[in-house]
């Protein structure tokens, strides 16, 4: 099963394709998706939509997850974030994909074994789990990575939300 995970941001969106096949997983691609700062919201939204048309339809993921958007007190960081995930939701959908969101503490839990993991421990791990040489980078790509495995655990059986 391939499952596609994604960290959105308008900045920078991170996507993860892990296959997981009898409790073994293996990373397929991961990288993210940067737009240019000085550009208008428009454009860099719509830069953000053809590339990752261009992903899922080149590696036709079986399961769709997305990091869900926590309460941030940068009101502005939380409405660009919310634009992404507008457009990552839309793309999804388009594809037919049923979209499953996970929370960061669950994303933690299912990754280290603790809700209250700090960033480098979930990113060991998803090098780890997935036998990377290294850990993923940026930041947003170990996430995207993360929720995927994430989504392995709670959305595939072991926690069975299917």
């Amino acid at each position: 099963m391939i499952i596609m995970g994604v960290d959105p941001g308008t900045a920078i969106t991170g996507f993860g394709l892990i296959n997981y096949q009898g409790n073994r997983f293996s990373a397929i691609e991961y990288n993210c998706i940067k737009t240019p700062p000085k550009i208008p919201l428009a454009e860099r939204l719509l830069i953000l939509y053809r590339e990752m048309e261009k992903v899922i339809n080149k590696y036709r993921p079986d399961r769709f997850a997305v990091e869900k958007l926590f309460f941030n007190k940068n009101t502005r960081t939380a409405l660009a974030v919310g634009h992404a995930r507008g457009v990552v939701f839309l793309l999804g959908a388009r594809a037919g994909l049923k979209i499953y969101e996970y929370t960061p503490l669950e994303v933690k839990q299912a990754v280290v074994g603790y809700g209250r993991a700090d960033k480098q421990q979930v990113q060991y791990m998803v090098k780890t789990i997935l036998g990377l040489s290294a850990v993923p980078k940026p930041d947003d790509v170990a996430d995207a990575l993360a929720v995927a495995i994430c989504h392995a655990h709670f959305g595939t059986g072991i926690g069975g939300l299917l």
